[in-house]
C-alpha cells in the first residue's frame, strides 16, 4: 500500500511540477510524513526526477518545441550546481536538513506569489551571464533540497524572455542535469531506499508524460492556485510532525 501511495504521489507531483514547477513540494513532504529518513526522501526525488525530467525534455525536443543547440549549454551549469548541492546536503545531519527543508519549503511557496511573468515573449536563450549564474545557483538549491526548483527556473527563463512551452522544456533539461549530479552523490552515500525510489520513479515518469502534454494546452496560472493550496497544507503537516 505504501508503494502504491508513493507511485500515485509521483504521478500527481510530477504532473503539477512539469506545468508550473514545485512538484517536489508535494512528493518530498509526503515521503517525509510516511516516515522516510530525510536524506532518503530527497535522494528518491533526485533519482526519479532525473528520469522523468529527461523523458519530458525528449518529448518536447521530438515535437520541435525546443532546439537542442540552444539548450545544451545549460547542462554543465545545472550539473555542477546539483553536485555542489548534493555534497552539501550529504554532509548535513538529518535533523538539520529537516529544518532546512521546512525553511526552503516556506521560501519556495513565498516566491511563487512573486511571479508576475506572462511568458509572452519567445526570444533565443542567451548564453552565459545572469542565466548561467542563475542556473548554477538554482542547481545548488536543487541538489541541496529541490522542491520549488522548477518554479524558480520558470521565473529565470521568464526573465530571459523565453516562451512558456520552451521554458518548460529547458526547465526539464536543467532539472535532469542538476538531479543527475545530486542523485550520484546520494547513491554514493548509500541514502537510497530502492523499492520506494523505484515506485516514485515510475509514478514520476507517467506524471512527466501527462504534464508535458498538458503544458502544450495550459497556462501556469491555471495550476498555481491549486499548487499553492496543496503546498501550504503540506508545510503545515510537516511542521506539526516535527513538533
Amino acid at each position: 500500500m505504501e508503494l502504491l501511495f508513493i507511485f500515485l504521489t509521483g504521478i500527481v507531483a510530477t504532473t503539477l511540477g512539469t506545468l508550473a514547477g514545485g512538484g517536489g513540494l508535494i512528493s518530498l513532504p509526503v515521503m517525509l510524513l510516511l516516515g522516510l529518513p530525510v536524506h532518503s526522501a530527497i535522494g528518491a526525488n533526485k533519482v526519479s526526477n532525473t528520469v522523468s525530467s529527461f523523458s519530458a525534455f525528449y518529448y518536447l525536443l521530438r515535437h520541435k518545441n525546443i532546439n537542442l543547440k540552444e539548450s545544451l549549454w545549460i547542462i554543465p551549469f545545472s550539473l555542477a550546481g546539483g553536485i555542489t548541492g548534493g555534497l552539501i546536503a550529504s554532509a548535513l545531519p538529518a535533523e538539520n536538513l529537516t529544518i532546512v527543508a521546512v525553511i526552503l519549503l516556506i521560501f519556495a511557496l513565498t516566491t511563487s506569489f512573486l511571479n508576475k511573468s506572462t511568458f509572452e515573449h519567445n526570444q533565443t536563450l542567451k548564453r552565459g551571464g545572469f542565466g548561467a549564474a542563475g542556473l548554477y545557483g538554482i542547481g545548488i538549491y536543487d541538489g541541496l533540497f529541490g522542491p520549488g526548483q522548477g518554479t524558480l527556473m520558470l521565473y529565470l527563463f521568464s526573465w530571459l524572455k523565453v516562451s512558456y512551452i520552451k521554458a518548460v522544456g529547458l526547465v526539464r533539461l536543467a532539472t535532469f542535469s542538476s538531479c543527475f549530479g545530486a542523485a550520484v552523490t546520494y547513491i554514493a552515500a548509500g541514502h537510497i531506499i530502492w523499492p520506494l525510489t523505484l515506485a516514485l520513479l515510475a509514478g514520476s515518469f507517467l506524471g512527466a508524460q501527462t504534464g508535458v502534454r498538458l503544458a502544450q494546452k495550459m497556462k501556469p496560472s491555471q495550476v498555481k492556485p491549486l499548487l499553492r493550496i496543496v503546498t501550504a497544507v503540506l508545510i503545515i503537516q510537516l511542521i506539526i510532525e516535527q513538533l
